[in-house]
């Protein structure tokens, strides 16, 4: 795969992931609004973006054969733990945005701004540390 449309594809992911995400944000904002809500809205999008995005991963990004439980539990672990980092940055983003103009537009921007940056962060550490025996296209391909 040339390295354009590994962009192509991978933001096309991204961008599903992050829709996942908000949409399960919203579902949960639905119901009201106060810090524990809000709280449980970062938590269950992030958890329904992460296992979207694995998946896509895995399968349509490093075309990762790896299969049964115990491939699946490593690599999810590890793809988890890479996404540790990468999440701060969404959470801290979408939070500051929140806090600073307290409007769900702005919260939804800041969610996006910092998913954005930390999708390219999470494939350089996926590709270096969660799918190591799998495909890839070199960083410098063009």
């Amino acid at each position: 795969m040339s390295f354009s449309r590994l962009v192509l594809r991978y933001t096309a992911f991204a961008v599903l992931a992050t829709l996942v995400n908000l949409a399960t944000q919203r579902g949960i904002l639905a119901f009201g609004t106060g810090p524990a809500l809000f709280a449980a809205a970062l938590i269950a999008g992030t958890g329904t973006g992460l296992v979207t995005k694995y998946w896509l991963d895995k399968h349509w990004i490093f075309f990762d054969r790896d299969r049964g439980l115990a491939a699946h539990s490593r690599q999810f672990t590890l793809y988890t733990v890479m996404g540790l980092a990468t999440t701060a940055i969404f959470w801290g983003l979408e939070t500051a945005f929140w806090l600073a103009w307290q409007s769900d537009a702005m919260r939804e921007a800041g969610g996006v701004l910092g998913l954005a940056i930390g999708y390219v962060v999470k494939y350089n550490l996926d590709r270096r540390f969660v799918f190591t025996g799998a495909r890839h296209v070199p960083a410098h391909a063009g």
